[in-house]
C-alpha cells in the first residue's frame, strides 16, 4: 500500500501514538502490521524510528485503531499495537492504560460520539482484552474538547484537564477475578533460585516481586536499571516463568520472543523518600508504595497505566506482595493509591469485593490522566 493515510498523532498520560481508522488500512495481517510499523519508523536496527513518527522508546512506539463499534452497549472499538522497536513486530496481547484516556478525546474530535457538555463518557469495548472502558471527556459548551486544565501528570510537562478513565471488570474473566492461580503469592524461578511473585491479571497481566529480593532498593531510576544487563536478563526470565505460570503461554522464552509486551513485570517496596527523573524530592509521606516497571524489556520511564491498574487491584487483595507493602496505611476499596513511580507520584484506584467462589473480583478500576491531540493529516506511508 502506498500513498498516505489520515491519522492522528496523540499525547495519552505519558505516552504518545498513532491514531487510525481501520477501515483506511487493510485488512489485519502482516500485510498490515508492516505498514503501520512502518508509520512509527520500524523495523530498525538502530532503534532510534528516525524514519517514523515513533520516538524510540517503548512509550511512543504503539499504534491505536478506533473505529465506531458495532455493539450496542459500546460507542467505539479501540484495538492496541505495540510496536518492537528494532524488529517492527507488533504485540497485541495487552493495553495501553494511558492511551485510553485519549481513546476518548479521538472519539469526541472524530465525530463518533456526540459531545455533552461538561463531561461526555464515552463507552469504549477495549477489544485486546476483551473488556470494556467508560473514558470521561471534559468538554466545553461550544462542544469541543477542553484540554487546559489544573491536573499535573508526573512525567508530562504543565497541567491538562483531568480525563478519569474507569475499567469496568478489569481482570482475567467476565466476573472479574485478578488471582489466575487463585493465591495471592507464587513461587517463580529465574533459573537458579525461586522468588516470591504476586500474579495479577488486571488491565494487563503483571508479575510483581520485592525490590530487595532482587537486590533493589525499589527506589532506582530507569538509567540505573537499564545499565545492570544480569539484572534485566533475570526479571524477563521471571516474567517468562510469570507468563507460563498465568497461563498466557506454554514456554518462557517464547514469550521473550514473541510477545514482550505481556505480562508486565515490576519491583514493589515499601514508601521511602528519593530524588525523582526531573531532580525533585519526593517524600516518603507523598506515596504509599514504590514501584519500578519493565515495559517491551526497558525500565519505563514513569509506569504503565495498566501496571498502576494491576497495582491498585492488587493493593486491595490481602496477602499480595503489594499489599504486604500497605502495612503502614490499612485502606478501604475504592480508596485512591499514590504510587511512587520514576518521575513522581501517580493516583490510581480499584475496587474489589470477595466473589462468590471466595477470590477477589475486581469490579472497576481508575485512572486519573490527561490527553489531548498533537497532529492531525495524512501520513505518507514507507516505500516499499
Amino acid at each position: 500500500m502506498s500513498g498516505t493515510i489520515r491519522g492522528r498523532f496523540m499525547r495519552g498520560g505519558t505516552s504518545k501514538g498513532l491514531f487510525l481508522d481501520p477501515v483506511l488500512l487493510p485488512p489485519a495481517g502482516p500485510a498490515r502490521d508492516t505498514l503501520l510499523a512502518g508509520l512509527i519508523g520500524s523495523p530498525d536496527p538502530y532503534a532510534r524510528q528516525l524514519d517514523g513518527l515513533g520516538g524510540a522508546t517503548s512509550s511512543t512506539s504503539k499504534i491505536c485503531l478506533i473505529s465506531a463499534s458495532r455493539r450496542a452497549d459500546a460507542d467505539v472499538d479501540f484495538t492496541f499495537g505495540h510496536v518492537d522497536i528494532a524488529t517492527g513486530a507488533i504485540d497485541y496481547s495487552g493495553n495501553c492504560g494511558n492511551l485510553s484516556s485519549a481513546v476518548g478525546v479521538y472519539a469526541v474530535e472524530e465525530a463518533l460520539v456526540a459531545p455533552v457538555a461538561p463531561i461526555t463518557t464515552v463507552r469504549v469495548w477495549q477489544a485486546n482484552l476483551g473488556r470494556f472502558m467508560e473514558v470521561h471527556v471534559p468538554v466545553t459548551e461550544r462542544g469541543t474538547v477542553r484540554t487546559s486544565g489544573t491536573r499535573a501528570i508526573a512525567g508530562v510537562p504543565g497541567t491538562g484537564a483531568e480525563i478519569a478513565v474507569d475499567f469496568l471488570r478489569p481482570g482475567h474473566d467476565a466476573a472479574g477475578h485478578v488471582l489466575p492461580r487463585n493465591e495471592p503469592v507464587t513461587q517463580l524461578t529465574d533459573g537458579e533460585i525461586l522468588i516470591d511473585a504476586s500474579l495479577v491479571h488486571a488491565g494487563n497481566a503483571t508479575v510483581f516481586i520485592r525490590a530487595a529480593d532482587v537486590g533493589l532498593r525499589g527506589d532506582e531510576l530507569p538509567a540505573e536499571i537499564e545499565a545492570d544487563d544480569s539484572l534485566k536478563q533475570r526479571l524477563e526470565r521471571l516474567r517468562g516463568a510469570g507468563a507460563v505460570a498465568m497461563g498466557l503461554a506454554d514456554d518462557a522464552d517464547w514469550v521473550t520472543g514473541h510477545q514482550p509486551a505481556t505480562p508486565k513485570i515490576a519491583l514493589v517496596a515499601p514508601p521511602r523518600t528519593y530524588e525523582a527523573s526531573d531532580g525533585s524530592k519526593i517524600s516518603a509521606t507523598q506515596v504509599d508504595i514504590v514501584s519500578r516497571i519493565m515495559s517491551m524489556g526497558l525500565a519505563h520511564h514513569t509506569y504503565t497505566g495498566t501496571g498502576a491498574i494491576a497495582l491498585a487491584v492488587a493493593s486491595r487483595v490481602p496477602g499480595t506482595l503489594v499489599h504486604e507493602c500497605l502495612a503502614h496505611k490499612p485502606a478501604e476499596s475504592g480508596d485512591v493509591l499514590q504510587i511512587g513511580h520514576p518521575a513522581g507520584v501517580l493516583p490510581a484506584s480499584a475496587e474489589v469485593v470477595t466473589g462468590e467462589d471466595a477470590q477477589p473480583v475486581a469490579l472497576r478500576a481508575r485512572l486519573f490522566r490527561t490527553a489531548r491531540t498533537l497532529m492531525v493529516g495524512e501520513i505518507p506511508t514507507r516505500p516499499d
